[in-house]
């Protein structure tokens, strides 16, 4: 039986996964936990739709400016349904931080990945 509870700990282990993922430059591994359709609201560079356009992202944005250390602090997740769930939280990294207003994770075939991320770069190091 799925609880809340258990809802909550698979999302922060997929959480942490993709944070362990980008930490390394592993944009492959973290690019596809988008689903194909995901929008990512990356505030102020811009809307990426669609996996092609988020793995761009994340490979340009990591290849130019050498983003580690990525942290999430003030982690909140409210569970919607068993298979669906949104995380917010502030996020720092050694390029800059900010603050994460949604990111909509939705379990697929088993699996849980973003079908929303939105967040916003508050300070550039």
């Amino acid at each position: 039986m799925m609880t809340i509870d258990n809802t909550k700990a698979e999302i922060l282990t997929a959480s942490k996964k993709w944070i362990a993922a980008f930490n390394i430059g592993d944009i492959n591994y973290c690019s596809e936990q988008y689903l194909e359709q995901a929008v990512m609201d990356a505030r102020p560079m811009g809307q990426y739709k669609g996996r092609t356009e988020i793995y761009d992202f994340w490979q340009n944005f990591v290849t130019s400016t050498g983003a580690t250390n990525l942290i999430y602090t003030d982690v909140h997740i409210e569970v919607i349904d068993k298979d669906s769930a949104k995380l917010s939280a502030k996020w720092s990294m050694n390029v800059g931080k900010g603050f994460i207003t949604k990111e909509f994770w939705v379990k697929k075939d088993g699996v849980w990945r973003f079908s929303e991320d939105d967040f916003t770069v508050e300070e550039q190091f």
